[in-house]
């Protein structure tokens, strides 16, 4: 009953000390916007406004719809891409020779010049988009997981090999429990990036998104709007990290306690 306590204390403790600096500087924004009383720096209250009549509208979760949509395709499939080939690349190191340069030149090619290749040569498709972001975001995945697989303790994987473990129990209880750290770093930095991706992807070439109302906004100089959608899409990120992707992690890697 005590562990259960402390546990709830310690999860309630770590909750507030990553609410209380963006309390801080929600309160900081609004004291230097009321300072400087301009209107490219509108205040969190002003914000907050649009974002509600946004909502009742259904025009930012419609948009916000349609970005997440392209968020989670794109995220799935470079995962399932850079997993498999960042493990390969780990295994042999012929492979690793053979493709080195070109995660190099991936990881070094701005995605601006990707999605611009991408439409040009596909068409200003829902396709293209996609194709665009997961071009950008697969060499960084295949990269942490080359690291992950080299990593593998040689001495572990030996063990399961003399009690005679089948290749699939191998795999799911001594080799991927390994590569989690790497996985869930991929998939924290690769959801990072690849919203950003997304919106210049739909601000270049889709009729809708987050990323299309940002560019009309900023034709007409909203910075109040942008701020909104921009507050909106990242609400969503913290929610997914918090009730997500960290629960998780901290699931699965309880056999490092």
């Amino acid at each position: 009953m005590s562990e259960e306590l402390s546990s709830e204390r310690a999860t309630r403790s770590g909750t507030w000390s990553r609410v209380w600096p963006l309390l801080a500087l929600a309160l900081v924004w609004q004291l230097v916007a009321m300072r400087a009383h301009s209107r490219v720096l509108p205040t969190p209250l002003a914000v907050a406004e649009v974002l509600l009549r946004e909502i009742s509208s259904g025009d930012l979760l419609f948009h916000l719809g349609q970005t997440i949509t392209r968020v989670a395709i794109s995220f799935c499939l470079a995962m399932l891409l850079g997993v498999g080939l960042g493990l390969l690349m780990g295994r042999s190191r012929r492979v690793d020779r053979v493709l080195d340069s070109f995660l190099i030149l991936g990881l070094n090619v701005p995605a601006l010049v990707t999605t611009i290749l991408c439409y040009i040569w596909f068409g200003l498709s829902e396709t293209a988009a996609i194709l665009a972001v997961v071009v950008n975001k697969i060499p960084m995945v295949a990269i942490n997981l080359r690291e992950g697989a080299r990593a593998i303790d040689t001495d572990l994987m030996e063990v399961a090999r003399v009690y005679r473990l089948s290749r699939t129990a191998c795999f799911f209880k001594v080799y991927l429990p390994q590569l989690y750290p790497y996985l869930f770093s991929s998939a924290r930095n690769g959801l990072a990036l690849i919203w950003k991706i997304v919106l210049v992807v739909e601000l270049l070439g889709r009729s809708d998104g987050v990323g299309f109302q940002i560019g009309s906004f900023f034709h007409f100089f909203d910075i109040t709007s942008i701020l909104a959608y921009t507050l909106a899409f990242s609400a969503l990120i913290f929610f997914l990290e918090a009730a997500l992707l960290r629960p998780l992690e901290n699931r699965l890697n309880r056999w490092r306690a």
